[in-house]
């Protein structure tokens, strides 16, 4: 099974896309990809940032240091709770699991998130003192562009398109753990999105001020010329507010989507054949074996 992946903050700075990235990729990538996904992510991230920042030599070589020895820790410190997490999720994947065990694997996704934010916010805040208005004008440009993205894939879309668009995403995300599912499985997951309670523009809208929280954090940084700890302060506000949106009404439906995946999950699992469920915990157990080889110390 796929716990929901939400809690992911779509961070300005980008570095928490990149720490997401390290931390889902046994979610996202197919079981022969993950170790090179991931022996790679700090060289790819670096280039996916300076695709936001067009940074300077000076802060290209910090950058690609911070990212090299974040790997490092990450590797040594957090792939093996991933292995003890993917355990708990292959015992969970033999029976009938209800919502709420699978809202218990989200939840503590979401706290090994928070632990890897925390870890990253010296290097974060390093950089974010060196950042230009020019930098800061160009990041400007690229969260528009992307935003314009947003909306020709989601907004000018009717809701019958977007519920299309999103039980694709769905069935390939359940077809990559279970293998293939049957027509009554996908007329069950279709029916699923069809009534979900997914707003493309609350979300859209939370975007924009997770944008606008990251640019006036950085201005503030930037502009004010604030000792590093204060600094430092601002960059771990941005983060909690990413993770914990300060509009009730976002936090209510965060939370009810994240409640509806969790039922959604729990569904598709208990209507899964034996040898679906036989299929998943496979390849929970090649991800389980990758990631515990991925932590090992490398040559």
């Amino acid at each position: 099974m796929t716990p929901p992946v939400r809690f992911l903050p779509a961070w300005a700075g980008s570095v928490a896309r990149i720490i997401g990235w390290l931390m889902f990729t046994l979610a996202l990538a197919a079981c022969s990809t993950i170790k090179i996904a991931y022996n790679n992510a700090a060289g790819v991230g670096y280039w996916w940032l300076d695709g936001y920042v067009d940074f300077n030599e000076a802060q290209t070589l910090q950058l690609r240091a911070d990212l090299a020895r974040l790997q490092l820790w990450h590797r040594s410190t957090e792939l093996p709770r991933y292995v003890e997490l993917l355990q708990k999720v292959e015992q969970l994947a033999t029976a009938d699991i209800g919502p709420e065990q699978v809202c218990a694997i989200a939840l503590e996704m979401r706290r090994h998130l928070g632990t890897l934010l925390a870890q990253i916010e010296p290097a974060a805040t390093a950089l974010a003192m060196t950042l230009t208005p020019a930098q800061l004008q160009g990041l400007d440009r690229k969260y528009a562009k992307a935003d314009a993205r947003y909306r020709k894939e989601w907004l000018s879309r009717a809701p019958a398109e977007q519920s299309d668009k999103r039980y694709k995403q769905w069935l390939a995300r359940t077809e990559m753990i279970y293998g293939r599912l049957d027509g009554a499985q996908k007329d069950s997951l279709r029916a699923q999105v069809a009534l979900s309670g997914f707003d493309a523009r609350m979300s859209y809208e939370e975007r924009l001020r997770r944008q606008q929280d990251a640019l006036q954090t950085l201005r503030r940084i930037t502009q004010a010329g604030l000792p590093e700890g204060d600094a430092r302060d601002l960059v771990h506000g941005y983060f909690e507010r990413a993770l914990d949106s300060p509009n009730p009404a976002y936090r209510a439906y965060q939370q009810a989507l994240l409640q509806e995946d969790c039922r959604s999950v729990a569904l598709t699992h208990n209507t899964a054949t034996a040898g679906q469920r036989d299929t998943a915990v496979q390849r929970l157990r090649a991800y389980e074996r990758d990631l515990a080889q991925l932590a090992l110390p490398q040559p």
